[in-house]
């Protein structure tokens, strides 16, 4: 009994092995396909659990099931209006024919390095056919109504979108996908991440920017100026009208005082005619007679009578 137990053994682990080596499992995210001496051997396993293969001579070569990332190289490329511009796009594929994948492409290392030649290559000559305006925007809906928006344009009217960056990136999308499924693969998405201008391009552009805004600065100054030109003007026709008030204020005042002066005057003359002449004729000796005046009068000179008067007495 002792001599079958190492023999028993044995065949328990050659038992064991065999098993192992006999089947394998796949998750719910996993596909396969069986190899023998490196060909394929039957169609694609795609259902999840237990499986039976060959022991020792096939081997399981899993893919995924899931969507995988695609990422490009930033390309610089050339618009149909000549701007230079580097753009960066991304994707998502999936393995839909893991047999066609396994026989044309191996692995996900060759497939990725496919889709970059493929994705890439689709990117550039669909952006090089159209305008800047078309990978920028994807509608004609207007900007937001900011100064520095509506100054835009009107300095210039914008280009009107015809296909937008929707359906250029659709584009790039099913040109590629019809490239890419007879490698067992189905390009799910293709979209772009990131466009800029190349650095000559680039140093333009802000020159613009900067170009715009002071243009917009100024404007603002010259309408400040203006309104308080304005301003300005409204305050002196304020004065104007306030001084003439005043002044025919101050007309009628001295008019009333004057006619009032007048008044006493004649009424001073009507009783004394001879005082009234007395008086005015002082009131003036001062205004033409100083030390400096050198008078010459005749004798008989009304200005000169009541000087002669004194002089007399």
């Amino acid at each position: 009994m002792s001599r079958l137990v190492i023999p028993l053994g044995v065949l328990a682990v050659l038992a064991v092995v065999l098993g192992f080596s006999a089947t394998y499992t796949l998750s719910e995210h996993e596909q396969a396909v069986i190899t023998r001496f490196g060909e394929p051997k039957g169609a694609s396993v795609v259902d999840p659990g237990l499986h039976f293969k060959m022991p020792f001579v096939d081997t399981v070569n899993r893919f995924d099931k899931r969507w995988l990332d695609w990422r490009g190289d930033p390309n610089q490329i050339p618009t149909k209006d000549k701007k230079y511009i580097w753009v960066d796009t991304f994707g998502r594929w999936r393995i839909v024919d893991p047999l066609r994948f396994f026989q044309r492409l191996r692995d996900e290392r060759n497939a990725q390095s496919r889709l970059d030649d493929i994705i890439d290559g689709e990117t550039r000559n669909t952006i090089a056919s159209f305008a800047l305006i078309e990978a920028v925007r994807s509608t004609n809906r207007p900007f937001e109504d900011d100064e520095y928006t509506a100054e835009t344009e009107r300095a210039e009217s914008l280009e009107q979108v015809a296909q937008g960056r929707d359906k250029l990136t659709r584009q790039i999308r099913l040109r590629a996908a019809e490239i890419v499924k007879e490698f067992g693969v189905e390009l799910v998405d293709v979209q772009i991440r990131r466009i800029n201008y190349v650095d000559e391009v680039q140093v333009k552009v802000f020159e613009r920017m900067i170009s715009e805004r002071k243009r917009i600065a100024e404007r603002s100054r010259s309408e400040g100026m203006g309104r308080a030109a304005e301003v300005r003007g409204q305050r002196e026709r304020d004065l104007k009208e306030i001084r003439s008030a005043a002044y025919r204020k101050a007309q009628d005042v001295t008019g009333a005082a004057d006619a009032e002066a007048t008044k006493i005057y004649a009424e001073a003359f009507g009783r004394d005619p001879e005082f009234y002449q007395f008086m005015r004729t002082l009131e003036a000796y001062p205004d033409v007679v100083d030390s400096s005046t050198s008078l010459f009068l005749g004798g008989e000179s009304e200005f000169y009578r009541y000087l002669r008067s004194s002089s007399k007495k």
